[in-house]
């Protein structure tokens, strides 16, 4: 129930927000001045250049796959009603899902003032693994794409997505300064469906780390199947 700072835990509620609206997926969104000056401004940086355009779509695989911030941005400020009418649709999606420690400031998890709960985020997990797009973007590998001046290469934040060992269907990393390294993921181990939270782990493989050790813990706490 501790309430604390989120990262890029954030964008699956920017994409919940996009795909609840309907936004055209197909429609070119343009990276601008404006996308890079307020993540930059936000202590982080992206690989999008301003004047790169792709596909609405393009950008929603890219911010869960690869949690690129410029991407985040840009689905917010092309948002009707801009980056403002998106936050509070994000913070309306959140009321609707009851998930009541949860506030958000920004669509990209940059700022300190996006803050959830452990239990909120499995909720929130839980409304994502709804969306078939969700699921596919985020535990998605890796991705190429057209950028201005030439392919950009994206991988997974996540490098257990790409383990054959692992059954993963929704996956979300987050990383500032003030949230810690934080994971999230939707899993199916032994025939149960899991949801696993990890907040403010303090090294850079440490969640990882963490996850293997619930997973051992969970494989050895199942009870074999009854004979006969």
């Amino acid at each position: 129930e501790t309430i604390l700072p989120i990262a890029s835990i954030t964008k699956l509620m920017t994409a919940i927000v996009v795909l609840e609206r309907k936004l055209d997926l197909e429609q070119p969104v343009a990276i601008s001045a404006e996308d890079l000056k307020s993540t930059h401004s936000l202590g982080r940086r992206g690989r999008l250049r301003p004047g790169t355009v792709l596909p609405r779509d393009e950008l929603l695989l890219l911010a869960l796959m690869s949690s690129e911030n410029r991407a985040a941005a840009a689905l917010a400020r092309t948002y009707p009603g801009g980056t403002e009418a998106f936050v509070a649709a994000m913070n309306a999606e959140a009321g609707r899902l009851g998930l009541y420690d949860t506030r958000f400031a920004d669509p990209t998890g940059l700022s300190p003032d996006n803050v959830s709960s452990a239990r909120d985020l499995a909720k929130l997990v839980i409304a994502a693994h709804s969306y078939p797009l969700i699921r596919e973007y985020s535990t998605r590998s890796s991705a190429q794409v057209r950028a201005r001046g030439g392919t950009v290469g994206y991988r997974n934040t996540n490098s257990l997505v790409r383990s054959d060992e692992w059954d993963i269907d929704l996956s979300k990393t987050g990383y500032i300064s003030a949230a810690g390294r934080c994971l999230v993921m939707h899993m199916r181990l032994a025939s149960r469906e899991l949801v696993i939270v990890l907040l403010d782990s303090w090294g850079k493989y440490t969640r990882i780390a963490d996850a293997r050790r619930i997973r051992k813990w969970l494989e050895s706490s199942v009870a074999p199947e009854p004979r006969g």
